[in-house]
């Protein structure tokens, strides 16, 4: 890694490389949350509404083994290999989907875009360690927090303006110019070589056997939600098919995330292991809701897409409050109660928008309740962050953050693969899907207040 013997205070020599850091992970948070906005008319359009749930959950599922890759690739090879990779699968992901005649064209172009957007954010990481001194590095990290946050506010409007008033296919084709500026400003900056096996601690055997097990995650979450997609609605041969599937999908999911997460993550073991299996409960009930309350706001309330995804904007408000509010030093509370906080303002807004789903009710009123429960968000996110740095011996911080991103990332995918594979079994396009709607929330909420009982788990082990 380059050594600065005087860093300078000013930013203003790395105005370059900022500017295309910045430039690349707004794209990638404009992508995921605008097609969440545009996905109810894109499958409207393309006759795939009963599949809207794998329009999202094919990119975050692509997204956990581009994460997974991403860190050890950066550590053996260098940063120019990865995030050319990310690039050209990012870029090719969204023209794909873009020029796509029919769903099934689309879900491929998301997968491309989605590994490359886990090559890519991971990859950004590291470079911002290559190129900057650690004097500055907090200043670059406010910029990329910024960059999340500003694509939340506009982006919904926009897609859903592009979608409803142009045309849906601008949502992705919009990215892909965008993208070649930063790409030019970065290329130059970014390391051709790793560190040796004894510098980076991962040899190349253990990158392939990485890459294997996030193979494995990534086609569990697909198989998973293949089967709960189908064995709501199939009887006899077709049935015991979809229950294979389902069976299938778990065990490839526990074989895949088991070696790449602390010993004891999966049972909720005390300490750090129930922080990381937090990060992963907690980004599933979220994500798998938030993706489908633009599409009830359509669907049960008549609204337009751009006002539908206000929701979304909403949620990026909430949780960005939520995120201050933890960080006050005025607050004295035990870290671990953050989660317990959390989880129990996301399951009583849950449970508070069952009954916002169909009129009388107002749709509008779904709007400040999910800025409510994204203030539980951020309450316990930055909290697992904070543990996680906090429970880590010294040497293993990057392993642990690396697990803490893949735990975040398979949440999403399985929370998005439950809701959408309820959605495609039970989806009713002559009676509408109030009443599924109804369950699928209760469902959710009820499992928020068995998280936040989990969140007691969390508290340091005793020495």
């Amino acid at each position: 890694m380059p050594q600065h013997d005087a860093a300078p205070a000013s930013l203003s020599p790395y105005l370059t490389t900022i500017s295309g850091i910045v430039t690349l992970i707004t794209l990638i948070a404009f992508e995921a949350v605008a097609v969440s906005t545009a996905m109810p008319v894109i499958t409207r359009e393309l006759d795939a509404v009963r599949q809207i749930g794998f329009g999202s959950s094919v990119f975050i599922a692509a997204q956990l083994l581009g994460v997974v890759l991403a860190g050890s690739w950066c550590d053996i090879s260098g940063t120019r290999w990865p995030v050319r990779t990310g690039l050209m699968l990012f870029g090719a992901g969204q023209l794909i989907c873009g020029l796509a005649p029919v769903f099934g064209v689309l879900l491929a172009g998301r997968a491309l875009a989605g590994g490359g957007a886990g090559l890519l954010v991971v990859a950004m990481y590291v470079v911002i360690a290559d190129v900057f001194p650690g004097e500055v590095r907090p200043r670059v990290f406010s910029f990329v927090s910024a960059a999340w946050v500003v694509p939340g506010i506009v982006g919904p409007a926009l897609a859903g303006w592009l979608a409803e008033n142009v045309t849906w296919r601008l949502v992705f084709l919009l990215v892909v110019p965008l993208a070649v500026p930063p790409a030019l400003a970065l290329l130059p900056k970014l390391r051709s070589a790793g560190g040796s096996s004894e510098q980076t601690g991962v040899s190349r055997a253990q990158l392939r056997t990485r890459a294997l097990c996030g193979v494995a995650a990534t086609a569990g979450v697909l198989t998973l939600q293949w089967g709960l997609g189908r064995v709501g609605a199939a009887v006899g041969t077709a049935w015991a098919l979809a229950a294979a599937g389902v069976v299938l999908g778990l065990v490839l999911v526990v074989a895949g995330v088991r070696p790449l997460v602390p010993s004891g993550t999966l049972l909720l073991r005390r300490g750090l292991p129930t922080v990381i299996a937090m990060r992963g409960l907690f980004a599933g009930m979220f994500i798998g809701t938030e993706s489908f309350i633009p599409l009830m706001l359509i669907s049960q309330h008549g609204f337009p897409a751009d006002r539908a995804g206000l929701a979304l904007t909403g949620g990026i408000l909430g949780w960005t409050i939520g995120t201050y509010i933890q960080a006050r030093p005025s607050l004295r509370l035990p870290r671990h109660l953050f989660f317990v906080i959390g989880a129990s303002i996301i399951g009583v807004s849950l449970l508070g928008l069952t009954l916002l789903i169909r009129p009388p009710a107002s749709g509008w009123l779904v709007l400040p309740l999910w800025v409510f429960c994204a203030v539980g968000m951020g309450l316990a996110m930055a909290s697992t962050s904070v543990l996680t740095l906090g429970y880590s011996e010294a040497g293993q911080e990057g392993r642990n953050s690396s697990a803490l991103q893949l735990s975040d990332a398979l949440g999403s995918a399985l929370g998005i693969g439950l809701t959408g594979a309820a959605f495609a079994a039970w989806h009713d396009p002559v009676g509408g899907d109030a009443a599924l709607f109804t369950i699928m929330w209760l469902a959710a909420g009820g499992f928020a207040l068995l998280v936040a009982l989990a969140g007691f788990r969390a508290r340091p082990v005793p020495a």
